[in-house]
């Protein structure tokens, strides 16, 4: 496919380089700071599909997405600014409730032939589509890493052979993710990305979640509910519809431009209902729960 270089770059605030360790994090950066992970288009009745050209088109149009549209688009973009990229089958573990396994619900990237004192063999390790993990790539190194007020671990998978496991920061939003070494084709992904973006059972049906992590921490808004951790903890509920739309825009850089006001009526009207649905059964808990 052919990506309009030039209008993705403007969307991260950047200006062409040649591939370097250097351009990668900067690229890198700039995307999970303007690029929010998000699932809005769910709870917007819109539909997409895995394919990356409609997910750099998404992008360009000041969207999101989660880890097949964000690490799709990416992909696409490095790929046309000379990178070598690799896309694996991943699996992101949710809690130790939870088995860990390379199920397809995650796409994963590896970027190669960019040695490194961090990173020797050149193998980095990158991922867009984790909401409130990376912040920069990852050198593809068993180690332990600190980015920002956050720590994560990689090392080999104990569920994949030959495949790799990254650990999540204890505060983060889940556990863990096992990726497989051999690359993958996007058709790898069609099964779960059905059932996330239509499944009840998926969280992303279930709450409408948007995350923008930067140097310093990360920004969750999960239904009404807008949070930061890293350098600071809070939590405010954004009851008044003003306050929520002000927040998406100001905070995750979604002005919605392309919803028309009778879709961001209904939107709103599906956001307050759900949120009402979650004080009931809250107040229906016994006391002390």
């Amino acid at each position: 496919m052919t990506v309009d270089v030039p209008a993705y770059l403007r969307r991260l605030g950047l200006s062409a380089q040649s591939p370097s360790v250097e351009a990668l994090h900067a690229l890198h950066r700039a995307h999970a700071e303007r690029v929010p992970y998000e699932c809005l288009w769910i709870w917007l009745g819109q539909r997409r599909t895995v394919e990356p050209a409609e997910s750099v088109a998404f992008v360009l149009r000041g969207r999101g997405g989660y880890c097949y549209h964000l690490n799709g688009a990416f992909s696409e973009l490095l790929r046309a600014l000379g990178y070598s990229v690799t896309r694996h089958v991943g699996g992101v573990q949710g809690s130790a409730e939870l088995p860990a396994g390379v199920t397809a619900n995650h796409l994963v990237l590896t970027v190669s032939g960019l040695p490194s004192e961090a990173s020797p063999e050149g193998r980095w390790f990158v991922d867009l589509g984790l909401g409130d993990a990376l912040h920069e790539p990852l050198p593809l190194v068993p180690g332990e890493y600190e980015q920002g007020p956050f720590r994560y671990r990689l090392r080999p998978s104990e569920v994949e052979p030959g495949g790799w496991r990254f650990d999540h920061d204890a505060r983060g939003s889940f556990l863990g993710m096992d990726f497989r070494a051999s690359p993958a084709e996007m058709s790898a992904f069609a099964d779960q990305h059905k059932f996330l973006s239509t499944s009840p059972d998926s969280g992303f049906v279930r709450v409408a979640t948007v995350q923008r992590r930067d140097a310093t921490g990360v920004d969750s808004l999960r239904g009404l509910v807008l949070t930061r951790v890293g350098d600071a903890d809070t939590r405010t509920v954004l009851e008044d519809r003003r306050d929520y739309f002000t927040a998406l825009a100001d905070v995750f850089g979604l002005t919605l431009d392309d919803v028309p006001p009778a879709g961001r009526d209904a939107f709103w009207e599906r956001l307050a209902a759900s949120h009402a649905q979650f004080l009931s059964r809250q107040n229906s808990l016994p006391s002390g729960s």
